[in-house]
């Protein structure tokens, strides 16, 4: 990882960062910080999956989702929820919300958020290549896992379109939020710790994740 695809100085920078946010937590709040910061975004686009081919488990409605998104990004200044991912018919691909977004803004440089277990699997993305192509690549180490230089060395003179973002250790998911509310012993004061506070208010208010 270097310094190389470094873009034309004066360029717009442009961030995306997609996920199911089933639900959107403090991670993924501290993520969009760091990524403002450490690269100059101009914006930064969090993009809700609509129908999410990787995933073996069924997503909360849609409509669910990105009110919680609204709700945890709303007062981080230069980010803006994209919804048209859940808008688009079909299996959710990043490569064609990169060309979107490419398209939009053709002077522009992309930068691709994503997480050191995603990009575990990142060679059996749809069209990776062309994701190199388009975006920079930056990953954040999640405190579960560990960034190896093995993993880019599967990329042969690939390496210069990849960074790393760099975080704060914060062992907090998704998942263990849906298990907590599963179990029936977690109210939204004890998730408030781990998502923001109209995302806990909007889990209670809509029983989310509740056993049924």
């Amino acid at each position: 990882m270097g310094l190389s695809a470094t873009p034309v100085p004066g360029a717009r920078r442009i961030g995306v960062f997609g996920g199911a946010f089933d639900p959107p937590h403090n991670a993924h709040i501290a993520l969009a910080q760091a990524a403002l910061g450490q690269f100059g975004l101009d914006v930064l686009y969090v993009v809700p999956t609509g129908q999410a081919w990787h995933k073996a488990r069924a997503l909360s409605a849609p409509v669910h989702r990105l009110a919680m998104t609204r709700l945890a990004f709303k007062d981080l200044p230069h980010v803006v929820v994209d919804e048209r991912e859940i808008q688009r018919a079909g299996p959710t691909f990043t490569i064609d919300t990169l060309e979107a977004l490419q398209a939009e803004n053709p002077q522009a440089q992309l930068y691709l958020f994503i997480g050191a277990d995603q990009f575990s699997a990142f060679r059996q993305w749809h069209r990776w290549q062309d994701i190199l192509e388009i975006a920079i690549i930056c990953i954040a180490d999640r405190a579960q896992s560990a960034l190896a230089q093995t993993q880019f060395d599967a990329y042969a003179g690939g390496n210069y379109r990849f960074f790393k973002l760099e975080l704060p250790l914060m062992p907090v998911s998704a998942t263990r939020i849906r298990q907590l509310m599963a179990s029936g012993k977690a109210s939204a004061a004890a998730i408030v710790q781990l998502v923001p506070e109209p995302v806990a208010r909007y889990i209670s208010l809509n029983q989310l994740y509740r056993p049924h």
